[in-house]
């Protein structure tokens, strides 16, 4: 399981790289080649955690987008989700370096992304320490006893994942210096809080004792927010 979590991650890592540079029309960015190398990184490391403590989790996590237990309109949902993150890649790419629509990022800024890419990293990794069911389908885990987690980040709101995406969000276009990037994050934002409104519909209506942790936890990806 080890050798396919560095071959996906390579074969990740190739394809987003080929996105950047490609719409870049360079190989001098400096910023890309971080923000790659902080973002796999970071990524094989916690999925090599997972190798070690949580097998079964890590099989979850690489396997296909798209499968059998999902309903036809979370299928959809993550096709989209893979056309228009190569797509958000490309703008940022045409945007900081080749057409270089938007002016240089003080490097404040480009820091502060830094940042919000490791951080969401880092509660993705509290996540799955919480919770073992942490699949990126939709659907209830029965062979696996799937139940509710309601401790570490889901005792403060109920998709603490979806809440470290936003940082994500925020965190990439700042770190490769592109504002077109960033004004296109409410995009990103409406479609997985979409997804959260139907992923709580499914999990309500077939997990055992998930309707009453969405009474006891408020909040789906800020506390006090929403």
């Amino acid at each position: 399981m080890i050798a396919r979590l560095i071959l996906q991650t390579v074969v990740w890592l190739i394809g987003m790289g080929a996105l950047l540079f490609g719409a870049a029309g360079t190989l001098a960015w400096p910023a890309a080649w971080w923000y790659l190398i902080e973002v796999g990184g970071l990524s094989l490391g916690i999925g090599l955690w997972l190798a070690r403590h949580d097998p079964g989790l890590l099989a979850e996590r690489l396997a296909p987008i798209v499968q059998r237990q999902q309903s036809r309109w979370d299928r959809l949902f993550m096709v989209g989700v893979a056309l228009v993150w190569c797509g958000w890649l490309i703008l940022m790419a045409l945007d900081a370096m080749r057409l270089r629509w938007s002016a240089p990022l003080p490097v404040a800024l480009v820091s502060l992304g830094s940042l919000c890419v490791f951080l969401c990293l880092f509660i993705c990794y509290l996540v799955f320490k919480a919770n073992s069911y942490a699949a990126p389908v939709v659907k209830i885990q029965t062979g696996r006893g799937h139940k509710v987690i309601d401790s570490g980040p889901y005792a403060l709101v109920r998709h603490p994942m979806y809440g470290a995406a936003l940082l994500l969000f925020v965190g990439t276009p700042l770190l490769l210096g592109s504002w077109w990037g960033l004004a296109f994050v409410p995009v990103l934002v409406a479609g997985i809080g979409w997804r959260a409104v139907r992923e709580e519909r499914v999990l309500a209506a077939e997990l055992d004792g998930y309707a009453d942790y969405m009474t006891r936890v408020r909040f789906r990806f800020v506390p006090f927010v929403w």
